[in-house]
């Protein structure tokens, strides 16, 4: 009866392991999808071996290399998020028709071509043409800034939404694969759905994964802010620019969201350390511009006229506009009573290489003092650091790219099937099948020969 035992836990044995091995080829191709096997061991008892049996199912998680797949997708998610604003960006600021700096030329050069005949009426006209295009030239940028910002809260609260329900999805499996380790159930699908749950969690915003001993993952921000413990789940939302808020069961923790990784911090990255000082900067430029030249018409005339020039801009919104000053009007006299004379004019074109005052800002984002730039190399000193800015999120974004495909390849390594090696597992269990199927036909014919013997 042993030989026969025997022969029958081998083939359960072999079954269970074929099974196995047809969930992994038939899953070869599913996204997220771990490799199982199983575990064999020796039966034994006092009298000796009595077969084998099916130890435990296995499931061939390594969680230190879906720890690196995670990060990986976390930081290539981050400077993806910001890389199409930051092209839009160079695209506008380097086209003549946008760029500010050749506004500036043509304004600066309207005023030259003035000074040659200062009382003419068309070269007048051309000065407050040029004006005007200057102006449209700093509304546009302010414009596509302005719109990028709605465009980013708008996603950003896309990205909250998705995080929300991944969240849940993963509290959810973790009641399940909870109830289910309790009842006795094989729970590795339930396990593979979570783990991509987290993967596509984290490409949103970078986490930090806790097991814990009833089979749940607990998940958090980085700072150590709980998204999901156990079979509850935190709520995000966005709590203003810049900041968020999570409440999870009666407690509420606000907090900035800058440095949070995946797509949610690249965003907040974007808007701390590239528009709102890009934003301040061209401000800063338009306003200096207009109160310098306002200050300076206001020192001369425009005769016959014997009260100081008017001012040609506008700045009391924050942003540079026209006065409506007509062209007779612009006070490029230095003598309330010499009509032709161009004292004031010639101050007007010196302008252009007058410094201003702007605010500086260290690599995050922040204000850390004042300089004085040249007024003619404030746009080109802007369009440069934007192209440090961009080619550097580039270069990141193809090393993260590099980074998550390596990490990638090395979780399947050890989690992902491989055809070939499943093949082989085939031909395998099914020759120990076939093998213990004839260990149980022989202990039959042995049997039979038994009873015939003593019959």
């Amino acid at each position: 009866m042993s030989i026969i035992l025997n022969g029958l836990t081998g083939a359960l044995a072999a079954q269970a392991a074929l099974n196995a091995t047809s969930q992994n080829v038939a899953n070869a191709m599913t996204p997220g999808y771990t490799r199982q096997g199983v575990l064999l061991g020796s039966l034994q008892t006092p009298q000796g071996g009595s077969g084998v049996q099916v130890s435990s199912l296995l499931r061939f998680s390594d969680g230190y290399k879906n720890l690196q797949l995670w990060q990986a997708t976390s930081s290539l998610g981050q400077y993806k998020a910001g890389q199409a604003y930051l092209t839009q960006l160079e695209q506008v600021m380097s086209d003549d028709t946008a760029n500010i700096n050749e506004g500036i030329d043509q304004f600066f050069a309207a005023l030259n071509a003035a000074s040659v005949q200062p009382e003419s009426g068309p070269l007048r006209e051309a000065v407050i043409t040029a004006a005007d295009g200057l102006v449209k030239r700093f509304d546009s940028l302010q414009q596509l800034l302005a719109n990028q910002q709605t465009t980013i809260e708008s996603q950003r609260q896309g990205v909250v939404s998705q995080v929300n329900t991944l969240t849940q999805d993963i509290a959810l499996l973790n009641k399940q694969i909870a109830a289910g380790r309790s009842a006795g159930l094989n729970d590795a699908g339930l396990q593979d759905a979570r783990d991509e749950k987290i993967k596509a969690l984290s490409d949103l915003v970078s986490v930090q994964v806790v097991d814990t001993p009833d089979g749940a993952k607990s998940v958090s921000l980085k700072g150590g802010q709980p998204l999901v413990v156990g079979a509850d789940a935190a709520t995000l939302a966005t709590d203003g620019p810049g900041q968020l808020k999570i409440q999870f069961a009666s407690t509420q923790f606000t907090f900035s969201d800058v440095g949070l990784g995946g797509q949610l911090g690249g965003l907040a990255d974007l808007q701390q350390q590239v528009l709102k000082p890009m934003a301040t900067t061209i401000s800063e430029l338009a306003l200096g511009l207009g109160n310098a030249f306002n200050t300076q018409l206001a020192a001369g005339f425009a005769p016959p006229a014997a009260t100081p020039g008017q001012p040609l801009f506008d700045t009391s919104s924050g942003r540079l506009k026209l006065t409506g000053l007509a062209a007779a009007d612009l006070a490029f006299s230095s003598s309330a009573t010499v009509s032709g004379d161009s004292g004031n004019l010639t101050a007007l074109v010196g302008l252009k290489h007058q410094t201003l005052t702007l605010t500086t800002f260290d690599p995050k984002g922040n204000a850390s003092g004042t300089s004085a730039v040249v007024l003619g190399d404030v746009f080109t000193q802007l369009v440069g650091k934007l192209g440090v800015a961009s080619s550097l999120n580039q270069a990141s974004q193809t090393t993260a790219t590099t980074v998550r495909d390596q990490a990638e390849e090395n979780w399947k390594s050890s989690s992902g099937v491989n055809t070939d090696e499943e093949a082989i597992s085939l031909m395998q269990y099914q020759q120990m099948y076939q093998a213990n199927m004839k260990v149980v036909a022989v202990a039959n014919q042995l049997f039979d020969s038994t009873l015939a013997m003593l019959g």
